[in-house]
């Protein structure tokens, strides 16, 4: 009962003093993406739900839900230390364990809150509706995930924007193109794979190696979990010295 007493007011925390009004801005920036992407699904002269399949493989899964919940993972927690405002969290009386999960949730629920519902009206406006439901649930599953890695990413550096990036486009991106061994531990592709296990999508985007369906659902618990386990212990070695230069 003491954990929940303490775990609110850091969720609440989380949610109104890390996520300022320039990330809401960017996070409208997202959600008219996902719309762009919608109508993007009606240029090519195919089938509506396989247009929108692999609207939603390259542009949303791909490109919108790691930039969209960069914004929000790094405002929870890596901009909180970078600005020298976290060291009255640290300071606080609650567990670190208490800190990350809290900034987690409260990012996580702010992100489930934007993307879901986006990449559900980005099939819709695609002229997709069955597709609207596992591209939903793959956002959201995904966007968990990907607020707990940036979470880690904010508790292990104070380059986290830089650090986030470079794991998007580089480790996910590029190296988990070429390797499946890499893209069993990406958000983007495992969040994709939870897009095309559930939806009826061209056999050529199914990427085979990597879980898919609700299998997949289950690899991003667990990346999730771990990512947590990190930030957790990183930070209880944290050392504030102030803002960041």
């Amino acid at each position: 009962m003491r954990a929940g007493r303490s775990l609110t007011p850091v969720v609440s925390y989380a949610v109104r003093a890390c996520l300022p009004a320039r990330r809401w801005t960017g996070l409208l920036v997202v959600f008219g993406a996902c719309v762009a992407f919608g109508l993007l699904a009606h240029v090519p002269d195919t089938g509506r739900d396989a247009a929108f399949a692999r609207v939603a493989s390259a542009g949303l899964f791909g490109l919108v839900l790691p930039l969209g919940t960069l914004v929000i993972g790094d405002g929870v927690l890596g901009a909180d230390i970078r600005r020298g405002t976290f060291v009255y969290s640290w300071l606080s009386p609650v567990s670190m364990t208490t800190l990350t999960v809290g900034r987690w949730l409260g990012g996580s629920g702010t992100a489930v809150a934007t993307m879901a519902p986006a990449f559900a009206l980005s099939a819709l406006v695609a002229g997709s509706p069955n597709a609207a439901a596992p591209a939903a649930l793959g956002a959201a599953i995904g966007a968990v995930a990907y607020v707990a890695l940036f979470v880690a990413i904010g508790a292990a550096t104070r380059r986290s924007t830089l650090v986030a990036l470079l794991w998007v486009f580089l480790f996910e991106r590029l190296l988990g193109t070429a390797l499946t061994g890499i893209a069993q531990l990406s958000p983007t592709w495992e969040s994709r794979a939870v897009f095309t296990g559930l939806a009826d999508v061209p056999a050529d985007l199914v990427r085979r190696g990597i879980p898919e369906g609700w299998s997949a659902v289950g690899r991003l618990g667990i990346i999730t979990v771990v990512a947590l386990a990190v930030a957790t212990w990183r930070l209880g070695r944290l050392r504030l010295t102030g803002p960041a230069d």
